[in-house]
């Protein structure tokens, strides 16, 4: 299988570097130093070179280095399916008279509309400390996670969430007037209807082929157990055994019978914007969320590689793997085994770590760099 491999990566003014580059020729990337050394920095900058707000969801202004003029850049070389290619995206420093700019993005320096055109080049999914209660936190969290894996698979998704998201605070808006405009409300949830079946129905084709693979992949034996996955949502329920036209107008119909208790409620009841991702501990049978932290890990790491694998197997590509401290609290039996499965998986994978021992095993395999404030510098000579 084919990886999409980033060789260089550029960064300016961005968080805490004021200027940076590093050259890669190796799958396994390594990032060391102590914590608060600028690694995640660096995996964030990649994160900003697909669709969506980066791994920490930071607004564009957050990105920028705190002694700069307000403005960064990103860029990296990437070699992908079309070949060598130069991503770049960033900000312009804000005029006086505005606090903001809108994001720029260029495909070998030519402009182009959105992060979305950069996924004919590069895929890239992430894993990070944050993410460590997914199963045990709010449904939102979940969702979100769901909708970074489907945006793997589809670039526009996450356009469509966006607009969903506006099409229900306007509903929820107009639905505050003790005498809504009838025919705005009918336009608006017409609207809200269409998107939200759009996004239910990828969200159910991603679930469906990721449940495929992992049900593929099933090994009792293996550190990283396997899961059960399902969504629980209306929409998608209705979608398993109705035409997509028909659920639009059965979830118009009842976005119209529901505007006297979503108007008393202050917001939208039922819909695609409250869907949870169901997850279960294969092996013992029960909720994710019941399962020890270590288990729950492992599970997280388990659905990670198995889109990496469901990924490359749709676009012939694998993603670039971005994985922050996560060896961290991984036992030596569950490091030695996620090695092995990324090896397997041959796609490019960024790690960072404060301690550099337990990456030693992987050290003469690896593109490994020493991170220190405002710094990168590698430790190892390429081969």
């Amino acid at each position: 299988m084919t990886a999409a491999r980033i060789r260089r990566l550029s960064l300016t003014n961005f968080r805490s570097y004021r200027a940076a580059s590093l050259a890669t020729g190796r799958n396994l990337v390594v990032l060391t130093g102590a914590n608060g050394a600028g690694k995640t920095n660096l995996i964030e900058a990649i994160s900003f070179l697909v669709p969506g707000r980066g791994l920490r969801r930071a607004t564009l202004d957050e990105a920028a280095f705190s002694e700069g003029d307000g403005s960064w850049a990103v860029s990296a070389e990437v070699e992908g399916a079309l070949g060598l290619a130069t991503l770049g995206t960033g900000i312009e420093a804000p005029a006086e008279d505005q606090s903001a700019t809108s994001r720029q993005c260029r495909i070998d320096r030519e402009p182009v509309g959105s992060a979305a055109a950069f996924a004919d080049h590069l895929r890239a999914i992430w894993l990070v400390p944050a993410m460590d209660g997914l199963f045990s936190g709010p449904a939102s969290e979940r969702r979100r996670f769901l909708d970074r894996l489907v945006v793997a698979v589809d670039a526009e998704h996450r356009s469509r969430v966006s607009a969903l998201e506006r099409a229900l605070r306007s509903r929820n808006r107009l639905l505050e007037n003790p005498n809504p405009d009838a025919h705005w409300l009918d336009a608006i949830e017409h609207e809200t209807a269409e998107l939200a079946v759009a996004v239910a129905a990828l969200r159910v084709e991603t679930v469906r082929r990721l449940q495929g693979a992992l049900a593929a992949s099933k090994d009792a034996s293996s550190p990283f157990p396997f899961a059960e996955i399902a969504l629980q949502g209306s929409i998608e329920s209705m979608l398993q055994d109705r035409a997509a036209s028909e659920v639009e107008d059965r979830y118009r119909t009842i976005l119209r019978e529901n505007r006297a208790r979503d108007a008393a409620a202050g917001r939208t009841l039922e819909g695609a914007h409250l869907t949870d991702l169901a997850v279960v501990h294969g092996p013992k049978g029960i909720a994710a969320g019941d399962a020890s932290t270590g288990e729950q890990k492992a599970l997280l790491i388990r659905l990670v590689l198995a889109h990496s694998d469901l990924l490359s197997e749709m676009t012939g590509y694998a993603p670039v793997l971005l994985l922050d401290e996560i060896v961290a609290h991984l036992d030596p039996v569950r490091r030695v085994a996620l090695y092995d499965a990324l090896d397997r998986l041959g796609a490019q994978v960024w790690m960072t770590g404060a301690d550099p021992l337990p990456f030693a095993e992987i050290a003469g395999r690896a593109d490994v760099f020493e991170v220190t404030p405002g710094k990168v510098a590698r430790r190892n000579q390429k081969s």
